[in-house]
This record gives structure tokens, sequence and C-alpha cells, in this order.
């Protein structure tokens, strides 16, 4: 059995599960990906389906941690899944009780807040220290960069822009609201607008490649899903005044498509645009694997700082004891 320290960051969406392993410079070298089972089913089946998939990472190596990215209202102390409006997790201890089934040490943050990890340390956000990271997938999750660090805010829940209200009395959301903004700009948004339009029963990336070949639909419906991109940026960028903005996910791999009609309408909406500097509107430079990597990231962190100050204090008793 390897002896090599084994970290493995798993990303748990609405519709996928990606493990991966990651080396200390944030490269990936190895995923297995699962479906998720959905939201209105038990919850150890899409423990299951994270079991499967980190049980294919890990072989027979001995695992050192594990970063759970998780897209849902995490904890403050990073121990339980308070919401997860496409998930079924309903306060549940989720840390504890994957680190009992898989014994090895889990650590447990929001998805968006392990991407901008990932981006802070690796990616796009660079050397801003202050930065919003907007990541679209099945709806929207984000992430608040303050002076270099991830705010996770009071309860541990800072950064969850998908559920704010754009529109009163708007489109009915997952999560019990109504007119939330990743009802009208997200991966489930841009294949509703294309199937309300008359296009066949298309995936995301399907209709990312329409798009790139010029269909009119789909490059309607990326121009409508970034129009509201654009208008839920501005009213972020008025609250936090970030020196960059980064958007990732699985819809972000769409680039332009997606980023050109969001930076127009975030300059139109955004009170004082000219009076200000606007932040740029990037993508993020690790793709839909940043949410895992970060999570690898966090459990590396975690686990050799704490293994850190424990060789630290081991050594320090055996001084005294030798002073004795």
């Amino acid at each position: 059995m390897s002896r090599v320290s084994l970290f493995i960051g798993v990303d748990i969406g609405g519709t996928k599960v990606l493990a991966t392993a990651v080396s200390r410079s944030g490269r990936v070298l190895r995923t297995a990906r699962r479906t998720t089972p959905g939201r209105r089913v038990e919850a150890s089946l899409v423990e299951d389906a994270l079991t499967e998939a980190v049980q294919e990472i890990a072989g027979v190596r001995r695992i050192s941690a594990i970063g759970i990215a998780a897209a849902g209202f995490v904890d403050a102390q990073g121990e339980r899944v308070r919401f997860a409006p496409h998930l079924p997790w309903r306060d549940e201890g989720v840390r504890a009780r994957l680190a009992e089934r898989w014994s090895a040490p889990v650590v447990l943050d929001n998805d968006a807040n392990c991407a901008a990890r990932a981006e802070l340390t690796y990616g796009a956000v660079g050397e801003a220290a202050n930065a919003l990271v907007v990541t679209m997938g099945t709806g929207i999750g984000g992430a608040v960069v303050l002076n270099g660090d991830v705010f996770r805010g009071h309860n541990g829940m800072a950064g969850e822009y998908g559920h704010m209200q754009v529109v009163p009395d708007g489109r009915p959301c997952e999560c019990g609201g109504t007119g939330c903004w990743e009802q009208y700009s997200s991966g489930n948004a841009l294949v509703r607008f294309v199937r309300e339009h008359g296009a066949a029963d298309l995936t995301g990336p399907m209709v990312t490649a329409a798009a790139e070949a010029g269909d009119d639909v789909a490059c309607a419906a990326f121009a409508s899903v970034g129009d509201w991109l654009g208008v839920g940026l501005a009213n972020l960028v008025a609250a936090f005044d970030p020196e960059i903005v980064v958007v990732g996910g699985g819809l972000s791999a769409a680039g332009d498509l997606l980023l050109e009609p969001a930076r127009r309408a975030m300059r139109t909406s955004l009170v004082g645009a000219e009076h200000r500097t606007i932040p740029p509107v990037v993508r993020a430079a690790l793709g839909p694997e940043a949410g895992a990597i970060g999570a690898a990231d966090l459990a590396r962190q975690t686990f050799r700082s704490a293994g850190t100050r424990a060789r630290a204090r081991r050594r320090a008793a055996r001084g005294t004891a030798r002073r004795r």
C-alpha cells in the first residue's frame, strides 16, 4: 500500500458528484464521477454515490483526508448541512457521519466557498484581496473573498447569492421561495428557455454546443441568462465593491457567450458606473473542478496543520520530560 499522502476532494451538486485526487500544487491527478440521485430521495442514497466515487479514487491506498464541497448551507462549525435546495440534506450531521463511514478524517464546507478557495490559491482570483466568486451550475452558488480569505459569515452561510429575490412573485424556486436569481440565470434557466421556445429536450452542454454553432434559440438563451447574470452582479458589486468577479461552475464553459451579455448588463445596471472602476468579470481558471480542488486543499491544510501541531506538542512533552 502506498504511503504517499492521498487527499481527496468531493464536489456534490444538484446533478453530479465529482471526486478528485489533488496534488499539493492543485493539480487534479484522478477523477471519478457519479450522478446525484436527486433531492427527493433518502440522504443515504446521496452518500452512497459519494462513497462509490471516493472508493474509486482511493483504490487500495490509505486516505489521508477528504474534503466535501456541498451545494447547500453549511454551518459555521463545518459539521452540518443545514439546508440544500437541490439535495435531500436537512440539518444533517454530514461531516461526522461520512468520517465514520469512510474511517478517514473529513472536512465540510459549501461548494462555492471551496471553489473560491481554489481560485484564490491556484486560479483566477490571483493577487486580488477582495473578490466575488459566482458558481453557475444547476443553480447559483457564491462566495466572498475579503482581505485575502474566504468570508463565511456568522452562520457560515455568506455568499448564498442564488436565492436573492430578483423578481417579486416570480418563478417558484426549489428553495421554497419565488423569484430567486438562479431561476433566471443558471443551467436550469438555460435549459428551460430553450424548451419554452420549442427546442428539443436538451442538456446544458448541448445548448452550449448549439449556441457555439450559431443556433438562434440557444444564442437567445445565453443572452437571457447572461443579462440576468449581469443584473445580479451589479447588485453584488454595489454591495461589496470587489476588485474582480470570477464566474465558475459548469455553465462558465460557455465563456463569452455567457460573460459578454453579463458584462454589458452589469455596467448598465450598476449605480454610478461612470464614476467608479468597474471590476473585470472573468471566467474561473479551474473550471468545473474548482470545488473539488478547493475541498481537497481544505482537507490538506486542516489535517496537515493538525498533524504539525500534534507533533510539536509531542516534541515539547519529550523535551520537558528530558529536562526533568
